[in-house]
């Protein structure tokens, strides 16, 4: 909703302000000096390019388009509203490689780390049909609403990051600075501590002495999981073992469903190829057993079958899925159909991810309460047992 928000107040203005910033860069500055800008913006180095400053690109540039303005001229116009240093030499390097003659999408090629296979393959198909704006705007849209995945997926994972997070920091401090204090008071104290003091105390000289074993534990982990994820056999079983996870895995299996089916919809619907398509939603699929899942799919196809068979034959996607797709792929309309399973299973995301969170939230509470409780709980059964004992 931001990022629809965001491009529709900017693509709202492009039409009426373009001419007058075309004209007035003309008017300010030589060629000469541009070329000199260009080498300037150099300097800022490579950086991030978020996937919503992308998607308000395309709403932009598909306003553009659509008013009659030059390719190069959207560019440079688009190019320099860009707040971001990184999308700044991003579209420049693009709009130079197009003065020198290249086409857009050979020039957006070269720009691999901002635009993927999916996107060149769409600016080609509108660029030898004609439709680059119709391209564009497909392109927005499907932006737009990947932003909108991404978002429910983040937003189902910040609330029990945290809440985990910050439970292991109390825990964690009770451990390090609290515990400590009452072992002193027990030990002058002398008086027999029971098995669940004694464990809290042992875990607190453990914390005490090997607190840096937990940073370089998890550090080690991250960094052994990013060079798993580096080799194709690593990565595709760090993938299955995620689509096995109880909660997790079938939200995973939703996320992949609805991606697979907005990408090849979005690709079909703009003129690629199906088994172009179905190469690049592999590539651009996010998950190693899909990506593989998925290339078998366009080998049989390839060979002469239905895309039906195979995709049932994978066990990946369910069977209303399969059903749907042979519905729209014998009458012609799969890339509506495609686009409609899309819709569904991106509801199917939203209400996945409300039930998980409604799910987490009591047993993240409990485990909160357990923790510290147990801790509080252990360390005041002596305080008991030896007012006990006065009072008698």
């Amino acid at each position: 909703m931001q990022v629809r928000t965001l491009a529709a107040k900017f693509g709202s203005t492009a039409r009426a302000s373009a001419e007058t910033l075309v004209e007035r860069r003309n008017t300010e500055r030589s060629p000469d000096k541009s070329k000199s800008q260009s080498k300037r913006t150099v300097r800022f180095g490579k950086g991030k390019v978020k996937i919503k400053e992308v998607a308000v690109f395309f709403r932009q540039f598909s306003v553009m388009i659509d008013a009659g303005l030059p390719l190069v001229q959207c560019l440079e116009i688009l190019a320099s509203n860009q707040e971001n240093p990184a999308f700044l030499k991003t579209l420049t390097e693009v709009r130079e490689t197009v003065e020198g003659g290249s086409t857009l999408a050979n020039a957006m090629r070269k720009q691999p780390s901002v635009f993927d296979d999916l996107t060149t393959n769409m600016i080609e198909a509108g660029e030898t049909g004609g439709i680059l704006d119709v391209i564009l705007q497909r392109l927005a849209a499907y932006v737009e609403k990947a932003v909108k995945l991404r978002s429910a997926v983040k937003s189902a994972l910040i609330y029990p990051v945290a809440v985990v997070s910050i439970a292991m920091l109390i825990v964690g401090a009770l451990l390090k600075w609290v515990v400590p204090i009452f072992a002193k008071l027990f030990t002058g104290l002398n008086v027999a501590l029971p098995l669940p003091t004694r464990i809290v105390m042992g875990l607190s000289q453990f914390v005490g002495t090997f607190w840096w074993f937990f940073i370089v534990g998890g550090v080690g982990m991250v960094f052994a999981i990013k060079q798993i994820r580096k080799h194709p056999q690593g990565r595709y079983v760090l993938d299955a073992l995620l689509l096995k996870l109880p909660v997790v895995g079938v939200l995973l299996r939703k996320i992949a469903v609805a991606r697979f089916t907005r990408t090849l919809g979005t690709l079909i619907t703009s003129g690629v190829p199906i088994l172009e398509g179905l190469g690049i939603t592999a590539r651009t699929s996010g998950n190693a057993v899909l990506e593989q899942a998925l290339m078998k799919v366009r080998k049989a196809v390839e060979e002469g079958h239905t895309i039906v068979d195979p995709l049932r034959e994978c066990g990946m996607f369910p069977n209303m899925v399969t059903q749907m797709i042979g519905v729209g792929e014998a009458t012609g309309a799969m890339d509506a159909m495609l686009q409609k399973v899309a819709d569904f299973y991106e509801d199917e995301v939203d209400a996945a991810t409300r039930d998980m969170l409604a799910m987490l939230e009591p047993v993240i509470i409990g485990i909160l309460g357990l923790s510290i409780g147990g801790i509080v709980i252990s360390l005041y059964l002596p305080l008991f047992s030896l007012i006990g004992k006065l009072a008698g």
